[in-house]
């Protein structure tokens, strides 16, 4: 199997790379590099810069306002994205419920969200996880009783991500309290300003309010927002969980972190010399490099096998397993460029204040971003639910 790229995906690469450079405003590439939350305005501009490109849903097919790239550059544009830095769209939008309305909505779903899902006039966010059903959520008990044309949805979900800027959510739901609880469930598209639904704020390590807590009091949903099928919302589910691990691999960003960690070992003392001609820094700097290469390679193997079939349970839990690890690896060893300097914790600067409080301003951020960055081992499945997929799919335990 070659794995090496054409002419042309070079070239796409080089053109990627020059329209990262120039077209991002430099207060959000700034951010970007030091590690800095973004606002709810940052986050607007910038996916309005992507999607007057046409660039701002490159994973979706060209007839519903895609790019129509082949998964071979539409890594070669997530591994830029990643390495440049600049900001992701909104994954909830263009990786999680744009995808899964194009293989599951009716077209009249079709037509109304994915144009206003694509510009950001709606933003998404996910109802899944609930206070006793995280991991096995499968045991979701958030109730929605038929009523009319509506559903009446009661219930509690947590760690809702940007709630706060929302202004729909996608849910799972329980509409048939008596079957096996993977199949009495469903998926709703819910308005945020509904009566009924209110959020409470989760701060979480790093001083920051990005997660929420999200209560449903007899809310409202017309049945028309329902996705596919009633009781189907499983299969649904699974379909998005799929497409959210197969990306959480995110070479580019492990890319960024190790050329940052070498750029600024180069100016940090460590005994009698440098920090970056350490030799045991060296090493470590090397084997995360080779298992990095070798996530490359998979992913790009997978890649290359074609998505007739879709990315299996097992090969989508490998690359998330193996992701988040050198994620968490690679923020680890740019805590160690910083240092003591990593401990100026000064929450205002890492949520965007223009000028830091004291200490280095590339330093101020990664404590706290290594503290958020625990929760990738979660997000999407633990990584203990990722080994036992692996276990039952692959060695048939």
């Amino acid at each position: 199997m070659d794995l090496r790229y054409t002419d042309e995906e070079n070239s796409f690469r080089c053109e990627v790379r020059a329209f990262f450079r120039t077209a991002i405003p430099a207060d959000i590439q700034r951010k970007s590099i030091l590690g800095q939350r973004l606002s709810r305005d940052d986050v607007v501009r910038w996916t309005k810069i992507l999607h007057d490109k046409g660039w701002a849903t490159p994973n979706w097919p060209k007839e519903w306002g895609g790019t129509g790239w082949d998964p071979i550059r539409q890594y070669i544009f997530k591994e830029e994205l990643l390495m440049a830095p600049v900001p992701e769209a909104l994954v909830f939008n263009t990786n999680m419920i744009g995808p899964l309305l194009i293989a599951f909505g009716s077209d009249e779903q079709k037509r109304h969200f994915l144009p206003r899902i694509a510009s950001l006039e709606y933003w998404f966010c996910q109802g899944f996880s609930e206070p006793d059903a995280g991991s096995d959520l499968a045991s979701l008990r958030t109730r929605a009783i038929r009523d009319g044309d509506d559903y009446i949805v009661s219930g509690q979900k947590i760690w809702t991500t940007m709630a706060q800027h929302a202004n729909w959510c996608f849910l799972l739901v329980r509409t048939d309290p008596e079957a096996k609880k993977q199949r009495g469930i469903s998926m709703l598209m819910m308005e945020m300003e509904s009566p009924g639904v209110s959020i409470k704020p989760i701060i979480t390590i790093d001083g920051c309010h990005e997660l929420n807590e999200t209560f449903l009091d007899d809310v409202r949903i017309p049945i028309a927002n329902r996705i596919g099928e009633e009781n189907k919302g499983w299969d649904y589910a699974k379909y998005l969980l799929g497409h959210e691990r197969s990306a959480q691999s995110r070479v580019g960003l492990s890319k960024m972190r190790l050329r940052r960690a070498k750029q600024l070992a180069a100016g940090v003392r460590s005994g009698q010399g440098m920090l970056a001609d350490d030799p045991r820094f060296r090493e470590r700097l090397a084997l995360i490099e080779v298992e990095l290469k070798a996530l490359e390679m998979l992913t790009l193997r997978v890649i290359a096998e074609g998505p007739a079939n879709g990315v299996s349970d097992a090969k989508a839990s490998i690359l998330k397993l193996k992701g988040v690890a050198l994620q968490q690896a690679t923020i680890e060893i740019l805590m160690d460029v910083a240092g003591y300097d990593a401990m100026e914790y000064d929450s205002a600067f890492l949520r965007g204040a223009e000028e830091p409080a004291g200490g280095e301003d590339w330093a101020l951020t990664i404590a706290p971003n290594y503290y958020f960055a625990r929760h990738v081992s979660i997000a999407a499945g633990s990584s203990e639910v990722q080994r036992n997929i692996i276990a039952h799919s692959v060695l048939g335990l």
